[in-house]
């Protein structure tokens, strides 16, 4: 939503080329996550194979919880290491991590299990599965990632890039995955490091991919004007994503249920990489626009963005829709800087460029007659 807003200051410039910025390490840090992951199964697949059987319960269950970190700790320091030109706070990734764990620890059982019951529905039907997986199961997790992104770090100053919210959101379902893989390791008494690391493995790379999309409808958010109905259709897409992965990984014929762990494995990284090569390009065809309004409106700024002050942001309140996440509007001047997030309450009136007078027939300097 773009419109003019008269003439916009140096500040607001900077503001939307920070904010439109573009990780060109990110391509990398995704290929990397996905080599290194793959190698933590290999690793504990055909390298070590038998490393916990001579274990006692207790050292496999301490094991088990040690590895159920790897995979989480692995996204979390490649997300991290791709925003080289302006690196996330590691206090911020780690909080946002950190309150994503807890709020599914507090939250979900509670919410899934007494409150919509559905262990004893949710196997019933293969339609109850998917619809459930989907509606219930999914938008309850993916909302606890929305609620650690959206009380943790949406209203700080360094979250002021689009794809922040990706990172941020990222780092929340890593911290989700990680609360199931302890489940999942003190359920089973310690598990089986080899196809213990694949179930790991695919979780995190899961979550990461559901909470990647609602990380991108959550940076938009931050920096547009969007529809009361937005954040909502953001989450329904993470949780539809959610369901029907884990509807096809656990089908009795097919995937971890029917002992496909590789299968299953190979089905989980193929979701990840186009859900997240989707969502960074979004992210990055987004940025293309707010620079091309920019620089189709005003000159380049003096200083890298590195080198920019950080963007201020508006308090909001609510969780969803109306002034929850509603940006300032874009805007754009057609005679100074595009100024895409006039944070003043009272805007800037417009004013018209002076215009040079014609010179009148028989007055060549163009004066008064």
């Amino acid at each position: 939503m773009i419109k003019a807003n008269g003439d916009a200051n140096m500040q607001d410039t900077q503001r939307l080329e920070r904010m439109a910025t573009n990780s060109g390490g990110l391509w990398w840090a995704l290929a990397l996550e996905i080599v290194g992951l793959l190698l933590f199964v290999i690793i504990f697949n055909f390298i070590f194979p038998s490393l916990g059987d001579t274990l006692s319960d207790g050292a496999r269950v301490a094991l088990g919880l040690l590895f159920a970190l790897v995979p989480a700790l692995l996204w979390l320091g490649f997300f991290y290491g791709f925003d080289r030109l302006e690196p996330e706070p590691r206090r911020m990734v780690i909080a946002t991590f950190a309150g994503g764990a807890i709020l599914f620890a507090a939250l979900a059982g509670t919410l899934l299990n007494h409150v919509f019951g559905v262990e004893q529905w949710l196997a019933a039907t293969w339609w109850s599965r998917l619809l459930g997986g989907v509606l219930v199961v999914g938008v309850i997790e993916q909302y606890m990632v929305f609620l650690a992104v959206r009380y943790l770090v949406f209203e700080h100053p360094e979250f002021d890039e689009r794809v922040d919210g990706v990172i941020y959101a990222v780092a929340a379902g890593l911290g989700v995955a990680t609360v199931i893989n302890f489940q999942y390791v003190l359920a089973h008494g310690g598990v089986d490091l080899d196809i213990g690391s694949v179930r790991m493995v695919i979780n995190a790379l899961a979550y990461a991919s559901f909470a990647g999309v609602l990380g991108y409808f959550i940076g938009q958010a931050r920096f547009e004007r969007v529809p009361w109905y937005y954040l909502p259709l953001g989450l329904l897409a993470a949780a539809t994503l959610n369901g029907l992965l884990f509807f096809v990984l656990e089908r009795p014929s097919t995937g971890l249920a029917a002992g496909k762990p590789w299968a299953s494995l190979a089905l989980a990284a193929g979701v990840a990489l186009v859900a997240l090569l989707i969502v960074f390009w979004l992210v990055a065809r987004a940025n293309e626009e707010t620079l091309r309004v920019l620089y189709g409106a005003a000159p380049a700024p003096s200083a890298p963005p590195s080198a920019l002050p950080a963007r201020e942001h508006a308090p909001r309140s609510s969780w969803f829709g109306g002034d929850a996440f509603a940006g300032a509007p874009v805007a754009a001047s057609s005679t100074g800087a595009a100024d895409a997030f006039d944070l003043d309450e009272n805007p800037r009136p417009q004013q018209e460029p002076p215009q040079p007078r014609l010179p009148e027939k028989g007055n060549p300097k163009g004066g008064e007659a």
